[in-house]
């Protein structure tokens, strides 16, 4: 039976994969380009991740970043400045980040136990303080969450799906999409 803890972490490891995964082949333009109407973007998923690890496995245990970031000095993360890479940013630079957050963030899961006490410095007083087996866990959750975003703005791009299998050449998709479309269009309201 695996222990939870290295599942946990195993989980956040292959979210972490599939979210690189879906920057892999693509232009500058593409990784940064708003694909929806709140303006996600691949490498601004990057970098609010890297962010994220930063603080739940780093900040969160004293375990200061070594990595300085400015959207969060200057406070305009609060503006969503953590969702999208500035022309002054690289995607290599913002890739690298995310790789040096997770290896930070692997060495506080591999150091502590589930229970290692924490404090998340942004939340509420009466909810600061936390475990690391509860960061872990919204760690995981955020990770897949953002892999998923991730997955779909792919598709969004040049119809890339899944695990990097383009199914444009395996699947009638345009067939599949028309019965969807049809099971959604029984319920019109203009019928």
């Amino acid at each position: 039976m695996a222990d939870l803890k290295e599942e946990l972490h195993r989980q956040l490891r292959v979210a972490r994969a599939i979210t690189m995964s879906k920057l892999r082949g693509l232009s500058e333009h593409d990784m940064r380009r708003p694909m929806t109407p709140t303006g996600t973007n691949l490498l601004g998923l990057v970098k609010h991740l890297a962010g994220l690890e930063y603080v739940y496995f780093g900040d969160s245990f004293d375990r200061p970043p070594p990595d300085k970031m400015l959207w969060v000095e200057d406070g305009t993360i609060w503006d969503g400045a953590d969702m999208w890479a500035t022309a002054d940013e690289t995607s290599e630079e913002l890739i690298a980040l995310y790789e040096r957050a997770g290896a930070h963030g692997d060495e506080t899961i591999d150091a502590l136990d589930l229970d290692a006490p924490g404090s998340v410095p942004h939340w509420p007083d009466d909810r600061r303080a936390t475990t690391l087996g509860v960061l872990l866990i919204r760690m995981v959750t955020e990770t897949a969450q953002h892999a998923g975003h991730a997955d779909i703005i792919r598709e969004l791009i040049d119809g890339r799906a899944g695990n990097d299998a383009n199914f444009a050449t395996d699947i009638d998709w345009v067939g599949y999409v028309t019965r969807v479309q049809g099971a959604a269009d029984s319920f019109s309201s203009d019928r």
